[in-house]
């Protein structure tokens, strides 16, 4: 068996054994080493004198061996004069661009040899694309934590430290707000992963069970969990933050058996008897049971000290096919959450059961509620955002007041503050925030990594930074000023599709007076990454009170 090619005008083959290579580019059977400098001057030579050969009728008489050889040698020299003018990907990213890249081979750059690619028939190929890839990343990843670990003093920006920083504000180069966006900058590149230790009353689940996503509240002190659990269905639980405080930190889970064996497909805080009192659940459709929203109270899981919980408050709405959810603080919709479905938003009224349908073109995806203005923003699959005035009947043609477009679809929108810009993500990576007043896309958050999944963001105005995590499992972290990359975060973990973390940024760990630091959940454990004490110019544990970045600056 052989690969035949056709290149410059010259046909040439080359058999998967080589064995008519020299023996000093043939290490073994099925394994050949690209050669050195002196080799590849050969190659050239060889190159040559093949040219010479078509053009000379008394050089066809040479013996066939030595014809065979030569053609083989230049086969690889066209290859690799092919492969200098359009790299590979996997030449590039071992930094072996002169490497010739050869069908049926791969090259591995630290064993400096290429190694024959089998057949993917029923037999287990240990050698697969996916397979490589796997471990180019996980490679990168292993350097990268080393990285991480031994580097604790990081430079977001250049030119900027904690000393320059202070000396320009002094100077007055730099007003009041941009020295505390600067300095929260600075202190997200600083912070260090910790390990949180998990308490609870069944602590063999706690190392079986996998963590699928966590959702913190709006005061940053509890934290909503979902686990996927062993034997199969899901967990919920509520971990307090108020005990996450440096050198321990541990937190007690408050659980709760009440599983489902039904896809979580989107959870957000509720505020029906006061600030985030349930937990709002979209749950799909199993078999002959129809999906259904769920709204359940946190006093199931750990009473609420001011005694204001309602027990019992347990709701059950059937609503098949529900894609996401959000919950309205809005006056004008009080007591009302939506649902995007297919091709359909619906509004429901938790107290009457009032429903209101609005139909679409598309599936929606993300939702949230605009607080000052009576509006609803959606994001679909086929990347149109839209918002629905809730002051409209459904019947209305007059209900779309806003409309933008994304090239791919929408997975999360959130809302800024003052409530003229949003921010977007999409399954093609591209985070966007846009101007509503003109409806254009103002700035471009680069380096995201997404193909299809649904991956959150979560955007922090008082800290002014953007978080994401990215299908490649890596955690970014962007200044909301200019879109810069302050700090990517790899992952404590093996990166996988099952093993993409879920974070949540907290602006206040440990309670009102803690320091702000991102909490990332993956597989069974938990990790925090505080604002840390040994970064420069920092505040003793427990006073951080460096102001909010106000609106302007970020915009």
């Amino acid at each position: 068996m052989g690969y035949d090619n056709t290149e410059h005008g010259g046909s040439f083959r080359i058999f998967a054994r080589l064995r008519v290579l020299q023996p000093s580019s043939v290490v073994a059977e099925g394994t050949i080493c690209p050669g050195t400098e002196m080799d590849r001057n050969k190659w050239k030579g060889r190159r040559r004198r093949g040219r010479s050969y078509h053009q000379s009728p008394a050089l066809g008489q040479c013996d066939s061996s030595k014809r065979y050889t030569t053609g083989a040698s230049q086969s690889l020299q066209d290859s690799a004069h092919h492969d200098a003018e359009s790299p590979s990907t996997s030449s590039s990213r071992a930094g072996e661009s002169s490497v010739p890249d050869l069908p049926g081979f791969y090259f591995d750059p630290e064993k400096n040899r290429y190694f024959r690619l089998l057949p993917g028939h029923n037999n287990c190929n240990p050698l697969t694309k996916e397979g490589l890839q796997h471990k180019e990343m996980e490679s990168r990843r292993l350097q990268l934590l080393q990285q991480e670990d031994k580097q604790k003093k990081k430079i977001t920006r250049l030119g900027f430290n904690a000393s320059s920083i202070l000396r320009k504000n002094q100077l007055g180069f730099l007003n009041f707000s941009s020295y505390c966006r600067l300095s929260h900058e600075l202190r997200v590149s600083c912070m260090e992963r910790k390990k949180v230790e998990i308490q609870s009353s069944d602590p063999s689940a706690l190392a079986s069970d996998r963590f699928n996503f966590i959702l913190a509240d709006t005061t940053s002190d509890r934290l909503f969990t979902v686990n996927d659990v062993k034997i199969g269905g899901s967990k919920y639980g509520i971990i307090n933050l108020q005990g996450l405080k440096a050198p321990t930190f541990e937190v007690h889970m408050h659980e709760n058996l009440y599983f489902t064996n039904r896809k979580v497909n989107s959870v957000c805080w509720a505020s029906l008897n006061h600030l985030d009192s349930h937990i709002l659940l979209c749950l799909m459709g199993l078999a002959e049971t129809p999906g259904c929203a769920t709204l359940l109270p946190a006093s199931l899981f750990v009473s609420n000290p001011q005694g204001t919980d309602q027990p019992g408050m347990l709701c059950s709405f059937r609503i098949p096919g529900a894609w996401s959810c959000a919950w309205s603080l809005n006056v004008q919709a009080n007591n009302c959450f939506s649902t995007g479905l297919s091709r359909r938003v619906l509004l429901t009224n938790v107290v009457t059961g009032h429903r209101q349908s609005y139909r679409t073109n598309s599936d929606v995806l993300a939702q949230q509620f605009a607080v000052k203005t009576p509006l609803l923003f959606n994001g679909c699959r086929s990347g149109e955002i839209f918002a629905i005035d809730l002051r409209s009947s459904s019947q209305a043609k007059g209900w779309k007041a806003t409309q933008i477009f994304h090239d791919s679809s929408v997975t999360s929108v959130q809302i800024f503050k003052e409530e003229h810009y949003l921010m977007a993500s999409d399954m093609a990576g591209k985070i966007k925030l846009w101007d509503l007043r003109a409806t254009k896309c103002v700035r471009q958050y680069e380096g995201h990594v997404n193909e299809y999944a649904y991956l959150p963001l979560h955007m922090h105005e008082e800290e002014g930074i953007l978080v994401a995590v990215g299908q490649d499992c890596y955690t970014r972290i962007w200044s909301l000023h200019d879109a810069h990359l302050l700090r990517t975060i790899p992952s404590p973990c093996p990166t996988s599709k099952a093993n993409i973390p879920s974070v949540a940024f907290s602006p206040r760990l440990g309670g009102p007076r803690g320091a702000p630091g991102l909490l990332m959940a993956v597989q069974q454990d938990l990790y925090c990454f505080s604002y840390s004490s040994s970064c420069p110019d920092s505040q003793k544990e427990g006073t951080w009170e460096l102001p909010s970045v106000s609106n302007e600056d970020i915009l």
